[in-house]
């Protein structure tokens, strides 16, 4: 029964996504017209963000449906982790969008152009109004997904754009200050640079099976060595699956190594790890005072070969 509400719920949100993607390329192409016509870059920018918005839509979309994948022979932890491909391959295309429109800005101010104030704002206007519909149909997933969040994002910051494109545009109207459209270009890429390197910094430690940032590795160890029956532990690795997953592994010492007193150690092991730490998958390695690996120099990680 809970499989049908989830696969229900997915759904649900699969044409949410959908209907954004739908939104946001209509979008691009009214905008694009109308930057042409007017002759506004940041029309134009907002415009070639907003396809970034839509293209992230559909890579969270492709990333989000195979991510359900069962594990397989060839994919033994599953494909969870292509949303977190697809949330740095969404990050890293905010960045070069950043710097783009930062140098066409700069070039704008060397080389000003007219610009058609009324195209600009109308245009814009109706940008902000499909960016405020597609934060509402992606806000709501974007709260427990990495990946729909980065593309959340796209469109948060195409929103501010939009605004700053309307503004651009009645400067130019009421002043003529044809420079207020390449200043607020700057601005936009300014923060879309600030948000895409404050985010991507989670995707990279997630995909480098980093250290969850709600767990506190060194604390582990000294949980898990004051639990009845252990020695001492070594080799301790802990990493997230996806971002609700955490996985351990470690080499335990014991000092009794019977069967019935090894299977207690690993129950109490188990459940500190689960009920502080939050970390429900965990591999140990079982061994007693007197077959504990060599290399056992490393309480955290273990030691790597160089060639």
């Amino acid at each position: 029964m809970s499989g049908h509400h989830h696969d229900h719920g997915a759904d649900a949100g699969d044409k949410r996504i959908w209907w954004a993607i739908l939104v946001n390329v209509l979008l691009t192409f009214a905008q694009i017209a109308g930057g042409i016509l007017s002759g506004s870059l940041s029309l134009i920018a907002d415009a070639l963000h907003n396809f970034s918005d839509a293209a992230s839509l559909v890579i969270a979309y492709g990333a989000r449906r195979i991510s359900r994948r069962p594990a397989d022979d060839t994919m033994t932890f599953g494909y969870v982790r292509a949303e977190i491909v697809a949330a740095l391959i969404n990050y890293t295309t905010l960045i070069v969008i950043g710097l783009y429109l930062f140098y066409e800005a700069v070039m704008r101010f060397i080389n000003p152009e007219p610009i058609e104030g009324w195209i600009v704002v109308i245009v814009a206007s109706i940008a902000l109004v499909i960016d405020v519909v597609t934060a509402m149909l992606t806000y709501a997933l974007s709260k427990s997904s990495m990946n729909i969040r980065a593309a959340f994002l796209h469109n948060v910051a195409d929103a501010l754009g939009s605004v700053g494109v309307i503004i651009a545009g009645t400067v130019v109207l009421i002043y003529g200050w044809i420079w207020i459209d390449p200043a607020i270009t700057l601005l936009i890429a300014g923060y879309i640079l600030w948000q895409a390197f404050t985010e991507i910094g989670s995707s990279i430690r997630l995909l480098m099976m980093a250290t969850p940032e709600d767990v506190d590795a060194v604390q582990v160890v000294l949980d898990l060595r004051s639990v009845e029956g252990v020695e001492d532990v070594h080799h301790v690795h802990v990493w997230a699956i996806d971002e609700g997953h955490n996985a351990f592994e470690a080499h335990i010492v014991v000092a009794d190594a019977s069967f019935m007193e090894v299977a207690k150690v690993k129950r109490r092991v188990r459940k500190i790890l689960q009920e502080k730490h939050g970390i429900a998958h965990s591999t140990l390695e079982i061994e007693t005072s007197d077959d504990r690996c060599d290399n056992d120099s490393k309480v955290i990680g273990h030691e790597v070969d160089k060639l």
